[in-house]
């Protein structure tokens, strides 16, 4: 049964880019060549002493090699924030119906979203940049503080706000209505690419 197989598509790339066989690889950290391979193939999952070793040789932050781990256990995470509930629903619909692969759920208020976020995987927020009694560029920074690689795509009625979406770094930025196609290129152009989302 395959366990892990993001993770070990993105160990076979990063290694391959190296220009390491997998028994160099192996020789490297100290394990044996049918280990590269086996959390190559999927059929087992490198622990996080392991995890280590890879980011090291492989040169690249351990958080991204856990964050591709904990992603080949679970589907993407999107969430929306919307104050206003019918507008909300109507949203979540479209975001599921466009992305049937990832776990699409709303929020009326930041604070939900906070709670969910620090306790749930979110590789992508969809925020209202104007919020009851909150604002969503604030919303952003939080989330940011939980996830520093969540995507966050603003949603607004409003173009003003777009230079204070830019000083974040945000990977999107629709006017409103939401639609399908909106949400595929959004997501097509992502700052941090989520494989689930791009096939």
């Amino acid at each position: 049964m395959l366990t892990s197989e993001p993770l070990g598509q993105r160990i076979r790339v990063l290694r391959t880019e190296r220009g390491l066989s997998q028994k160099q690889l192996a020789d490297l950290i100290f394990v044996t060549r049918k280990t590269v391979s086996n959390w190559e193939s999927g059929h087992r999952t490198p622990d996080i002493t392991m995890l280590s070793r890879l980011a090291d040789v492989l040169g690249i932050k351990l958080y991204d090699l856990i964050h591709t781990a904990e992603a080949s256990d679970s589907p993407a995470g999107i969430i929306l924030v919307e104050d206003e509930p019918v507008i909300l629903k109507g949203f979540v619909h479209i975001l599921s119906d466009a992305l049937p692969d990832a776990q699409a759920i709303g929020f009326q208020t930041g604070a939900e979203a906070v709670a969910y976020a620090r306790n749930n995987r979110v590789d992508v927020a969809f925020l209202d940049i104007e919020l009851f009694g909150e604002s969503g560029i604030d919303l952003a920074g939080k989330l940011s503080e939980i996830n520093p690689r969540i995507n966050i795509i603003f949603l607004t009625g409003h173009t003003e706000y777009a230079h204070d979406a830019l000083k974040l770094h945000c990977s999107g930025y629709i006017l409103k209505p939401l639609t399908p196609d909106k949400i595929r290129d959004e997501i097509a152009h992502l700052r941090y690419p989520v494989q689930e989302l791009n096939g």
